[in-house]
């Protein structure tokens, strides 16, 4: 089995694979992935979130509100942003 090693992560891996059935690898993986989730800027989030809801045939007055009031839950909220800031962000 190949081992993963992320030395800034061990702890955290350990832990997980400590108190959960995963793997190592597969902790690691999930460390990784969540990891690049939080990282993503505010941009990148208003503008994936928008693209992600568009798809399911949200309009954009339903959208831009909706992401509005799920950026203060983001694990680092950015300051509170209007909806013409929102919209520009997605259209410049």
């Amino acid at each position: 089995m190949l081992e993963v090693r992320t030395p800034v992560h061990d702890d955290l891996i350990d832990h997980l694979v400590r108190t959960t059935p995963l793997h190592r690898g597969e902790a690691a993986r999930i460390v990784l992935d969540v990891l690049a989730y939080f990282d993503e800027t505010t941009e990148e989030y208003v503008r994936r979130r928008h693209r992600e809801l568009q798809s399911r045939g949200r309009t954009n007055p339903e959208i831009f509100p909706l992401i509005s009031s799920e950026l203060p839950r983001r694990a680092v909220a950015p300051p509170g942003l209007s909806l013409r800031q929102l919209r520009r962000i997605v259209y410049g």
